[in-house]
């Protein structure tokens, strides 16, 4: 008796080993593209956040003016109010939306996650 494969046996761990290493190829080929993309999208997302946080406060700021203005003479104290009210009102409900997106936003890698247990699942078989 020798302890060495034979030639089919030998010849299928080569093989298989050669499908595991293309298969965690593949996979690890995934992650990259995962990490590409959601880089990506969180740069343009911060860009566009930005933008839209300025042009938006110096809109309310002169929306706040105009109302403050307006009212000067007859109700500038209720105007005020008025405006600080609606100032914070939406500053809190962009804080409130913005919570609610990162406590609910889906895993990263999720994607890579799922194939990963699928091929778990696979390489086990029926059990």
């Amino acid at each position: 008796m020798t302890d060495t494969p034979s030639p089919g046996v030998k010849e299928a761990l080569g093989a298989l080993g050669a499908d595991l290493a293309a298969l965690a190829r593949v996979r690890l080929e995934l992650v990259a593209i995962e990490l590409k993309e959601a880089s990506q999208r969180q740069k343009r997302m911060l860009q566009l956040a930005v933008v839209a946080a300025l042009f938006l406060a110096a809109g309310l700021l002169a929306l706040g003016v105009l109302v403050v203005v307006l009212f000067w003479d007859s109700y500038r104290i209720a105007a005020l109010v008025a405006v600080c009210a609606a100032y914070l009102g939406i500053g809190g409900w962009a804080f409130w939306r913005l919570r609610d997106i990162a406590e609910n936003s889906p895993a990263p890698l999720a994607a890579t996650i799922a194939e990963l247990e699928r091929d778990i699942e696979m390489i086990r078989g029926p059990e």
